[in-house]
């Protein structure tokens, strides 16, 4: 029998009785701890809407190169080709990808890192697209995090007040047909983990993504195409001691006729630039694997560890 990650209903949550709450909270909690990963079915992210980014996507990422590197603003608008690495490997990966966060707002804390979003001129609908598509990654991502919170001795809505405002960013990603010159070794998104809470993943059009299962064999995360990818970050590990593990995952590159253009849409589920990622009381255990950090610390150490910071 071929190993798979969990399959969730999103439903189940929203519109179940309280046993089937309880059950999907569950089922939420073991696929993080025994994966690190689970998919989404019956979520709030319409198949229009989806369909709609993809299309988009491809038509941004189609530009002329000097088009879209004028619209190269940092942590918002496009990241060229061949500029982040995973941490620790010096190799760039084989992607370019235009990043959107939230709209900078006046009810936000003074320290949040909200600068302005980046849109391309050339393609207009972008725009609302993706900011439709944030909203609801957004709001699916608060709706986890209220599944998880019981299972770590929180209340419901304990992260509520802490990803409010925080530094989320939706990435669109591309990677390319892998040239055949490329430098050896190099791939499409070498092993890391993410930096973040939970990453929300849009099943990608086209396969590769890959978790290091915990008996160290590489098993494909594969979903149908309007269904949702969800795996744990780093944050979310130093919170709960280890006890969520950020899991280890790559995009590998194509074979033959599947050397052909993906295009992905990960949502990064930040807490705020303030939130102390102190261990939690409830997963103390013997005693605390990690240092006190601050969110905005631990975030800027990894990005300049991945080549987006200095």
């Amino acid at each position: 029998m071929t190993k798979r990650v969990p399959e969730l209903s999103l439903r189940a949550y929203t519109h179940g009785d309280a046993a089937s709450r309880t059950a999907f909270s569950a089922d939420l909690f073991r696929g993080l701890t025994d994966y690190g990963f689970f998919t989404l079915t019956d979520h709030n992210v319409s198949g229009e809407l989806l369909e709609q980014a993809y299309d988009l996507s491809a038509r941004v990422f189609a530009l002329p190169e000097a088009v879209k590197r004028r619209y190269a603003a940092g942590m918002r608008g496009y990241t060229p080709f061949g500029v982040e690495h995973a941490k620790d490997n010096v190799r760039a990966d084989l992607k370019e990808f235009w990043q959107i966060g939230h709209d900078p707002s006046a009810d936000a804390p003074a320290d949040a890192l909200f600068p302005a979003n980046v849109w391309p001129s050339e393609v207009p609908q972008f725009k609302d697209t993706f900011t439709r598509l944030f909203a609801a990654l957004n709001e699916t991502g608060q709706i986890l995090l209220r599944a998880l919170a019981p299972n770590l001795g929180l209340e419901e809505r304990y992260f509520d007040p802490l990803v409010e405002h925080g530094t989320s960013l939706l990435r669109v990603l591309h990677y390319p047909p892998v040239a055949a010159d490329i430098e050896p070794g190099a791939v499409r998104a070498a092993a890391h983990e993410d930096i973040n809470f939970i990453t929300i993943l849009v099943a990608a059009k086209g396969a590769g993504l890959e978790l290091l299962d915990r008996d160290g064999s590489w098993l494909p995360v594969e979903t149908a195409a309007r269904n949702l990818i969800v795996d744990s970050g780093d944050m979310l590990q130093r919170l709960t001691n280890g006890i969520i593990p950020s899991t280890t995952h790559r995009v590998v590159n194509p074979d033959g006729a599947e050397n052909v253009s993906r295009y992905s849409m990960p949502f990064f589920m930040h807490p705020t630039l303030a939130t102390p990622l102190n261990v939690l009381d409830s997963c103390l255990g013997d005693g605390k694997r990690y240092e006190d950090i601050t969110a905005g610390a631990f975030l800027h150490e990894r990005l300049k560890a991945i080549g987006l910071a200095t």
